[in-house]
């Protein structure tokens, strides 16, 4: 079996920021799907119905901020790494 040279890719540990990205983005989910909760709760008084608007809107915001994060520019490293992939220099077939 053949096992890729790994000499020139150095590992790159990710910044603090880098790391703390995701939390950041969970708790903007949170913060709208308490605040959803609240309307509804204030609206209408059924708690029932708060959490499922509030659980709702968590999803719901989850998934649209996950979409837009796709939605962005790859970087020059990753269009890099993807040519790397798609045409790769030493064929071995």
């Amino acid at each position: 079996m053949i096992q890729p040279e790994s000499s020139s890719q150095q590992p790159v540990d990710p910044s603090r920021r880098d790391k703390l990205k995701p939390l950041e983005l969970i708790g903007f989910a949170v913060v709208l799907a308490v605040f959803a909760g609240l309307v509804i709760l204030m609206a209408t008084r059924e708690i029932a119905l708060a959490g499922i608007f509030a659980g709702a809107a968590f999803i719901v915001t989850v998934m649209v901020v996950a979409l837009v994060g796709l939605g962005g520019k790859p970087s020059a490293e990753d269009e890099a790494a993807r040519k790397d992939l798609q045409h790769p220099d030493d064929v071995w077939h």
